[in-house]
């Protein structure tokens, strides 16, 4: 078969449209028309179809892959979950199939992490920096991290760069009794506040005592 046209698209950015002498088309990167060397009057062997296809997969899922990280930090199993997920139906109203596979989401991470645009490691420090700093305790941020596919063996590391719990626990109740000595109710309804966000009940304790308050123990 041959390349009956060669043309850049007038919609996307770096895309070509590679028409067959058939009337089919297949969309590419410029980085293909570039390796294959493509031009009009092209013969196209049913082996430089299949690489052409393949190859310009890799490229637009690298492209895309490229796109989600620089706009919003992620884990590797965040963008492994995006590239395979299922997709919004087109304006055709038709299905559209994932991103990638797997095994093509895997490689496509492979990249970005020799690239150091993906890092979980750097990336759980900033979980852990962000839900402490908003005032949530171990527990919470743990649950973040869990929620966000970053490996276990990764936590403890993280974990060390939390602001302490005394001042997130504190910082809470001036916020919440603004210098008013509560009573029970309004110490019970602040434990449970705190509880709920991640603080153990030893640091819960402790704060109530730091703010001249103490709980009474059911």
């Amino acid at each position: 078969m041959m390349i009956a046209k060669l043309e850049p698209s007038q919609h996307v950015h770096e895309r070509w449209l590679v028409w067959l002498e058939d009337g089919s088309f297949l969309r590419v990167t410029e980085n293909e028309v570039v390796e294959f060397a493509l031009y009009q009057g092209m013969e196209v062997s049913d082996e430089l179809y299949d690489a052409l296809v393949e190859k310009a997969q890799r490229s637009t899922v690298r492209g895309k892959a490229l796109d989600m990280v620089a706009a919003k930090p992620m884990s590797r199993r965040e963008l492994v979950d995006k590239l395979i997920a299922r997709r919004p139906k087109g304006r055709d109203g038709r299905e559209r199939p994932p991103l990638a596979d797997e095994t093509l989401a895997g490689e496509t991470a492979d990249w970005l992490e020799e690239l150091g645009y993906l890092n979980d490691t750097e990336y759980a420090k900033q979980v852990v920096r962000h839900y402490s700093a908003k005032g949530y305790g171990e527990h919470k941020v743990k649950d973040e991290l869990f929620r966000r596919g970053v490996p276990k063996k990764l936590w403890d590391e993280a974990l060390a760069e939390a602001v302490e719990p005394e001042e997130g626990i504190d910082e809470f109740l001036r916020k919440r009794f603004k210098g008013v000595q509560p009573d029970q109710k309004e110490l019970k309804r602040a434990s449970d506040a705190l509880a709920r966000r991640g603080y153990r009940w030893n640091e819960i304790r402790e704060g109530l005592n730091r703010y001249g308050a103490e709980i009474e123990e059911e």
